[in-house]
């Protein structure tokens, strides 16, 4: 009962790909001038798994049938220049790109980003800089008009948050659309993307419609049983090498009764110049929960050190009013950012070298990686405090210590698979929590490889018998194979 369920799940995820693999896209050959000149403009090599990455998606743009490729890689280690070349190549073709993020501020640090590199080209090799548009929710009035009215007369990249996806917008020919952190994005979202691809790109001379390429990303490493059982409609490619600049960051777990000498270690970063993050796991304090506010923490920090520059930031706060703290941290103006975890993704700042989380035992293993990847990009050596109330559970231990040992994402990921299963890893794939009714991730992996063997040769003999089994284990969510 167990293999066949999982082979109903990989049944439903070949036919999605065979439908997907059936319709045309636009295949995408360009001579990689434009892809050369934004190489020179970056000022740094490319490591040899952003090379390799490069080259697959690459070959896929060339086809016609549409590309379904999942980037994943390490924090730090530069999916998003490899998302900026993937656009260099459908902008050399003349056609435009989507980039889409989950949050205002992972949009905005990626438009930063694009808008810097491509003005940064050398006109001597690409003379003219693709056009980089910006649209979020907070785009108003006369700004988000003229962004429209950019986007539909055929801009090169539009950047933008779940806005872009609004039935106002409507592209000239989107041939390719990114979308980071898609296990962010619900399903009923990625498909309205693709229709933008659709409706944009049928040329007027015949009738054949094109559906864009798909590039999405992920800088939450997957576990390679999870990819096997969640990803199989996709090709994954994986980022495996972190760009030398990035050092180690040094893991301390501490108890939080030990807070003023923590507080002290902060003191001491500032003296170097450095700036701090303090993490907090609660906006208000609750009396349920031990869990130190962040409104409370930063009380106590600003009286603690009356010379420093703090700032507060967190989910509950206006966008306009996060982005002014967050951006004020970006330029040195803060010291200490004392934030919830909405810094997880989509902040950069060199000058941050150290982290200290409070209430580490309350926060997953691919979480806590995640905030201490917003340390270590700089040329300091950097540290990250996981900040625990005793008394701890033997679990909890168990995963501040894998924290402790190690830096590899990867294998990290492995671990909190051991640890918490598959179930809240996986997430929302399709229509939400993809939870077997007898299939154990855990305890059934040895049939994984023959369920996919099984897979492939049922779905091309049997598509009928297919998906009468996909109907039987998984019913309506069916329905969504098209995202």
């Amino acid at each position: 009962m167990a293999g066949e369920e999982l082979l109903a799940h990989q049944l439903s995820l070949k036919l999605k790909r065979q439908r997907l693999k059936a319709e045309r896209a636009r295949a995408l050959s360009a001579k990689g001038e434009l892809a050369q000149a934004l190489l020179a403009s970056f000022g740094f090599p490319l490591t040899g798994a952003q090379i390799r990455v490069v080259q697959e998606i690459s070959a896929d743009l060339k086809q016609s049938e549409p590309m379904l490729r999942l980037v994943q890689g390490d924090v730090g280690s530069g999916k998003t220049v490899v998302a900026a070349l993937a656009a260099a190549i459908a902008i050399e073709c003349e056609t435009q790109v989507a980039l889409v993020a989950p949050t205002e501020l992972l949009a905005e640090q990626h438009y930063r980003n694009f808008q810097r590199w491509f003005a940064a080209l050398d006109p001597n090799l690409w003379p003219i800089a693709p056009k980089v548009v910006w649209l979020a929710g907070k785009v108003k009035g006369k700004a988000r008009a003229l962004a429209l009215q950019e986007i539909a007369s055929g801009a090169d990249i539009v950047i933008g948050t779940h806005a872009l996806m609004s039935e106002a917008v409507q592209f000239k020919h989107l041939s390719l659309c990114i979308i980071d952190e898609q296990h962010r994005f619900g399903v009923q979202q990625r498909l309205q993307l693709r229709e933008k691809g659709l409706n944009s790109s049928a040329p007027a001379a015949n009738s054949v419609r094109y559906v864009p390429h798909q590039l999405v990303m992920t800088a939450t490493p997957i576990p390679r049983t999870l990819a096997m059982v969640g990803f199989a409609d996709l090709d994954v490619s994986v980022i495996d090498e972190l760009p030398p600049s990035r050092k180690p960051v040094q893991t301390v777990v501490v108890n939080g009764a030990r807070r003023d000498e923590l507080i002290a270690r902060i003191q001491t970063a500032l003296d170097a110049g450095r700036q701090a993050y303090w993490v907090c796991t609660l906006i208000e304090a609750n009396d349920t929960l031990e869990a130190q506010a962040a409104e409370a923490a930063f009380e106590e920090l600003s009286a603690q050190l009356p010379c420093a520059r703090i700032g507060l930031v967190h989910g509950r706060l206006k966008a306009k009013e996060k982005e002014a703290v967050m951006a004020a941290f970006s330029r040195g103006e803060t010291q200490v950012l004392v934030a919830t975890t909405v810094i997880e993704v989509g902040v950069d700042v060199p000058n941050a070298s150290l982290m200290l989380i409070e209430n580490s035992e309350r926060l997953g293993l691919s979480q806590l990686h995640q905030l201490r990847g917003r340390v270590g990009r700089g040329s300091a050596a950097s540290s990250c405090v996981l900040m625990y109330q005793a008394p701890l559970s033997g679990h909890a231990k168990a995963r501040l210590q894998i924290l402790r040992e190690s830096n590899d994402g990867f294998l990290i990921a492995e671990r909190d698979l051991e640890l918490r299963g598959p179930g809240e890893l996986l997430g929302t794939r399709q229509t939400g929590e993809m939870r077997f009714k007898i299939a154990d991730l855990s305890r059934d992996q040895a049939l994984l490889e023959k369920v996919q063997s099984i897979a492939e040769h049922f779905a091309k003999r049997f598509p009928e018998a297919s998906q009468a089994l996909v109907r039987r284990w998984i019913g309506a969510s069916e329905r969504y194979a098209q995202a």
